[in-house]
């Protein structure tokens, strides 16, 4: 019977000795939420800082749109030159037709002569629709 008492013994020291290292390590790191860092001065707009100019009543606000620049000439070679040629036939020309002379899809031949035809070169180009649903582009004279 002293044989069962010191297991039991053994038994009550390992626990013993389990819940003091367990109760140490749960000591050390307490778990606390972090200090809050201090914040950093951001710059505020004054209370009575004009916000913008204002206009005198009935003035009319002055136009800031560029004026369209004057694009040089494409090469003679280069598919613009091409496409430009194409519409400044007094038929003008279709998609279809742009499309297979320069091999671009659609809405690249739409964005040069939108882009590059109207806005950089300053040339006013017309759209027309056909009969058959289709559109003709041309230069307007």
């Amino acid at each position: 019977m002293r044989q069962a008492g010191a297991e039991k013994d053994l038994r009550t020291d390992m626990t013993n000795e389990k819940t003091t290292k367990a109760a140490a390590v749960a000591e050390q790191g307490a778990h606390v939420a972090p200090e809050k860092a201090t914040a950093k001065k951001v710059a505020s707009q004054k209370k009575d800082a004009p916000k913008g100019q204002k206009t005198a009543k009935g003035a009319k606000p002055k136009k800031t749109a560029k004026p369209a620049r004057k694009a040089a000439a494409p090469r003679a070679e280069s598919k613009g030159a091409q496409i430009l040629a194409l519409i400044r036939r007094p038929k003008g020309a279709t998609l279809a037709e742009l499309a297979k002379v320069t091999g671009w899809q659609n809405h690249s031949i739409r964005g040069f002569l939108s882009g590059t035809v109207g806005k950089k070169m300053g040339l006013a180009v017309e759209s027309t629709k056909r009969e058959d649903g289709g559109r003709v582009y041309s230069i307007k004279k």
